[in-house]
């Protein structure tokens, strides 16, 4: 009889646990994504999220970003609004990498902020970085690739976190 208060208690703790991750995957939710950008002269980290219920109902569906970081090796951080199309741009898509893996990319567009008087853009799109010159056409792009990773989201590990807390809260409270 000892383990029936200590069996129901694990019960509700795993229902609750259960609970939480079951009405986050109903429901529309923020995507996390970071991302790396490797080329021959530019190398750098980003991280974008997302509203998954915001995309658009057209054959290539998009939504907007919610936010976005990124920074090159030179310490300079760009941000959504530095997308030359703000506010429209930048856009997520759902697309399918060339080992066959589906992935969330960006399209991203932006100027050089480490040197004002520079003519230089970068653009990503989905796998693709390219950095190119606005004002010489003759000039040579720099292509590069784009890796995405999903960041998980922490909301089923703080309910199974809880969940465990109470359980051990209530066994200190039985024994006592």
């Amino acid at each position: 009889m000892k383990f029936v208060p200590q069996l129901v208690l694990a019960a509700a703790s795993v229902a609750l646990a259960l609970v939480t991750v079951d009405a986050k995957s109903v429901s529309a939710a923020i995507i996390n994504y970071a991302f790396t950008v490797d080329s021959p002269v530019n190398r750098g980290n980003g991280f974008f999220s997302f509203d998954d219920s915001t995309f658009s109902n057209e054959a290539n569906p998009v939504a907007a970003i919610k936010s976005l970081s990124f920074q090159f090796d030179d310490d300079t951080i760009y941000t959504e609004q530095d997308d030359t199309k703000y506010p429209d741009f930048p856009l997520v898509f759902p697309a399918t990498s060339s080992t066959g893996q589906t992935y969330f990319g960006l399209d991203y567009l932006f100027n050089d902020k480490s040197n004002p008087s520079s003519s230089i853009s970068y653009e990503i799109i989905g796998e693709d970085f390219t950095a190119f010159s606005r004002t010489s056409p003759d000039g040579e792009p720099i292509s590069g690739r784009v890796s995405y990773t999903q960041v998980p989201d922490s909301t089923p590990l703080i309910g199974a976190l809880f969940a465990f807390s109470l359980g051990w809260m209530m066994k200190k409270k039985v024994k006592v």
